[in-house]
């Protein structure tokens, strides 16, 4: 027993004597402590050291020197030495006589001075080692301030190197430290460029909202070859670690595609190594130079968060449905890799950002089927308007503020008040509601005007005064003024659009102006205030008091125009004098842009309504438009081909200013100069899947005329955007030496449903007919066929699916030879029939 307790006393205090050891050996300093000469003696060519000389240690140095002593092992790892010099009281040297020189540390390359730190920069291990690491990677990371700076840079890299672009907001940062210790190791492979200014973050295009955290970009100069093609940029979209920047960095460096011929199962790249995702695209021979374009394209707008391999069918025996087009394999271990059906590249990049649409995406292709069969479901409709209708038709509308007329109190309303605005719809029919719910939101807008009664008539409730109003369809909306005839409101129904019209249509068109200060007030905008944020551009109309039919033309023309633009009129005496300070001679078009800061006279050679309305509209047409949905038919009633620059954003400075030149340089212009901003007019990918299959590289020049022949053709992607290369191409085009990329169909352009033409209707005799709420598609052309036609009728119904089984018979298997691009970037849901409204 007594041996067995000295054993157990033998043990504790070896464990006690360990324990007092540990903290002994934690204790032990890994600072160098060296005399000035020792230290100057020891320096070797090329290694680094930081050194900081003192005489004795003050207590306001201690969290310096503690700092330091932190940052050892830290330095170590990159071969720098930290050492603190002990320095005599006699030493009068440079680094130990001066009192000031003792406030700071020196990094030292073998015996030469890099760089001088003042110790209140070097306040934490992360500021220390950013700042000694910035100090001696000066040629690999390069700071700018400016933005012409980063450009230069740019340049000089492309078709060279590629550049890792950083902001932090501080220098000494743990951002910063990252940064520089990731441009230790990648600083002779990537250009690093650093900057702490955010107002160059904003002008290098970054959309980021929030200037206080770090950002990192990977800039692809290298593919650039042309100094006008600016360097993609791949963003870090994770904090900036050590990790984070080496594994965005590992992913830039990954082929682009990776091309497999090997059952996927087995594939492992560089993505599914770092934990993401790898989207394959199913090819074959007949189809392979389309899919590596799809491919390529998805690489693009996946790069950092997916990998893209392209799989030819004809080199490995899957077992899948034929008609799969993409698999997903995750980095998860025993996952098994998805096989999907995915209409376009937009499905693939949402499934693999949002992972629960693969269960979404699945169970939609189990139901495709049985949906196809029954296809009564009322909830979700195929024309889109009713859709979105039927998904809110449990939302109320805020209807108080719309003034509910019926046959008894129609025309008291309209007479009462100075403008009267009225909605005539059908309380059953989609679009309907659709410009309901926008009309509610212009009665929003509008509340508090004066002089304004905004009202709706529901047409199937009140037939007798839709009749009446020679209301024919709907939704048409009216604006009724005292005395006056109505006008018909036929543009937009947008919110915005019809509150412009309505906030305009309460300025007499043309405006009758009785002098000529009044005349130049006009032309510099003046008009009341509520109107200043509708009125863009005054038209003037100046005419002799002999010029009664100039003047009645005009008048015509402003009664057609109000609401749209704001005209006015002046003919009196002194007329003359006033057209001829904008050099014309009357009757003249006096054009006022921007607040009457540029005024332009035009002759008006033709004296009738409809070509003074012509005129007008065109001239009021920009130089160089960007198309929206909204401007777009102004644009095609010109009949002209369009030049039109696709774009995602703002197009670059270089290319807005050749174009501009491009379109100012010709006199009338054959055709029409303009660009598309995809991010504010997202249906121009939808346009350009429609023009070559897969969305291509952006910017990119686009010529095609859908007045003639439909041909598309595509500006070469070699070439920079310079007037001169763009009239050179429009010359080759115009001699038939380019190739169109594609012809457009020759079938109309028509909405998927017809107009619903509400005397017609009315007027059908049919005896159930009220009692249904809706009918079908063809109920009207099966209306109009004789009886003996019933059976040409149905055959002709079932020729299109008849038709399309014929041809997916006919096809290679699981597709035709259009490829999995042309299914990904272009190919269109096809329409169901239209359900019952």
């Amino acid at each position: 027993m007594s041996a067995q307790k000295d054993r157990w006393v033998s043990s504790f205090s070896f464990l006690l004597f360990c324990a007092s050891f540990i903290p002994m050996l934690e204790s032990a300093s890994l600072l160098q402590e060296l005399s000035p000469q020792e230290y100057f003696s020891s320096l070797q060519a090329g290694r680094a050291s930081l050194a900081y000389f003192s005489h004795n240690v003050s207590p306001g140095a201690q969290p310096f020197l503690e700092q330091i002593e932190n940052s050892v092992e830290a330095l170590q790892d990159y071969g720098i030495s930290v050492v603190k010099i002990n320095c005599p009281k006699e030493d009068v040297s440079r680094y130990c006589g001066k009192e000031n020189a003792l406030r700071k540390a020196y990094l030292f390359r073998g015996n030469m001075l890099i760089r001088e730190f003042p110790t209140d920069a070097l306040f934490d291990v992360n500021s220390i080692v950013a700042n000694v690491l910035f100090a001696l990677l000066f040629n690999e990371v390069k700071y700018v301030e400016t933005l012409v700076d980063l450009q230069n840079i740019e340049n000089a890299l492309k078709g060279r190197s590629n550049m890792v672009f950083a902001y932090v907001p501080a220098t000494g940062t743990a951002e910063h430290r990252a940064v520089m210790e990731v441009a230790f190791v990648y600083g002779t492979v990537h250009q690093f460029v650093l900057t702490t200014e955010a107002t160059l973050l904003k002008d290098a295009g970054s959309n980021e909202p929030d200037i206080s955290s770090a950002r990192l970009f990977f800039c692809h100069c290298q593919q650039a070859t042309d100094l006008a093609q600016p360097c993609r940029r791949t963003p870090l979209e994770q904090d900036l670690t050590v990790l984070n920047i080496h594994r965005h960095l590992k992913l830039m460096g990954a082929p682009l595609v990776t091309e497999v011929a090997e059952n996927p199962e087995k594939v492992s790249t560089v993505h599914l190594q770092l934990g993401l995702p790898l989207v394959f695209i199913l090819s074959q021979k007949e189809t392979y130079e389309a899919d590596r374009r799809t491919a390529e394209f998805l690489a693009w707008q996946l790069l950092g968060k997916a990998g893209v391999a392209l799989l030819s069918r004809d080199l490995v025996d899957l077992n899948i449905l034929l008609r799969s087009n993409v698999a997903l394999k995750t980095p998860d271990e025993g996952v098994p890799i998805k096989y999907l059906v995915l209409e376009d590249t937009d499905e693939v990049i949402t499934l693999v950002e949002d992972k629960s649409k693969i269960e979404q995406i699945q169970e939609g292709e189990d139901e495709e089927d049985e949906d196809e069969k029954e296809n009564d479901n009322q909830d979700v409709q195929d024309d889109q308007v009713v859709e979105a209708v039927c998904r809110d038709k449990k939302r109320e509308l805020p209807v108080e503020q719309i003034l509910t007329l019926t046959e008894e109190t129609f025309h008291s309303a309209v007479l009462e008040t100075a403008q009267t605005v009225v909605l005539f719809y059908a309380s059953w029919e989609a679009v309907s509601l659709a410009v309901l719910q926008s009309y509610t939101e212009v009665a929003d807008h509008l509340k508090g005007a004066q002089g304004v009664l905004l009202s709706r008539v529901n047409c199937w409730d009140w037939p007798g005064v839709c009749t009446t109003e020679n209301v024919t369809q709907f939704p048409t909306i009216k604006i009724y003024k005292k005395g006056k005839q109505p006008v018909t409101y036929n543009g937009m129904l947008g919110t915005e659009e019809l509150t412009s019209f309505i906030m305009l249509s309460q300025v007499s068109c043309p405006l009758k102006l009785a002098t000529i200060n009044e005349a130049e007030g006009y032309l510099r905008g003046e008009l009341p205030s509520e109107l200043s944020s509708y009125h863009h551009t005054s038209v003037l109309g100046v005419f002799s008091t002999s010029m009664s039919k100039a003047r009645e033309a005009f008048v015509e023309a402003g009664s057609i125009l109000s609401g749209h633009i704001t005209m006015g009129m002046y003919f009196e005496d002194d007329a003359l004098a006033l057209s001829r300070k904008y050099a014309v001679s009357p009757p003249a078009l006096l054009l006022s842009r921007s607040g009457g800061r540029s005024v332009e006279g035009i002759a008006l050679s033709k004296q009738n309504a409809q070509d003074i309305v012509q005129m007008i509209t065109y001239e009021l047409l920009d130089i160089f438009p960007e198309i929206t949905v909204q401007n777009l038919p102004y644009y095609l009633q010109l009949r002209k081909p369009f030049l039109i620059l696709f774009s995602d954003g703002d197009i670059g400075q270089m290319e807005g200013k050749e174009m501009l030149k491009l379109a100012k340089g010709i006199l009338q212009q054959p055709f029409v100069s303009c660009w598309m901003n995809l991010k504010n007019t997202p249906v121009g990918h939808g346009v350009l899947k429609a023009y070559f299959a897969t969305v291509p590289s952006l910017p990119v020049l686009v010529w095609v005329n859908l007045h003639a022949r439909g041909q598309v053709f595509k500006f070469p992607s070699d070439q920079s955007i310079t007037e001169v290369n763009i009239l050179s191409w429009l010359e080759k085009l115009k001699a038939g030496l380019e190739i169109p990329s594609s012809t457009l169909s020759e079938e109309d352009w028509k909405p998927p449903l017809p107009a619903y033409n509400f005397l017609q209707m009315m007027d059908t005799t049919v005896p159930e007919f009220i009692l249904r709420t809706s009918y079908h598609h063809g109920d009207r052309q099966e209306q109009q066929q004789p009886e003996d036609s019933e059976e040409k009728a149905t055959v002709r119904e079932q020729l299109p699916e008849e038709a399309g089984l014929k041809a997916e018979k006919g096809q290679s298997p699981g597709r035709d030879l259009r490829g999995t691009a042309p299914r990904l970037a272009g190919r269109e849901k096809q329409a169901k029939r239209h359900t019952e409204l």
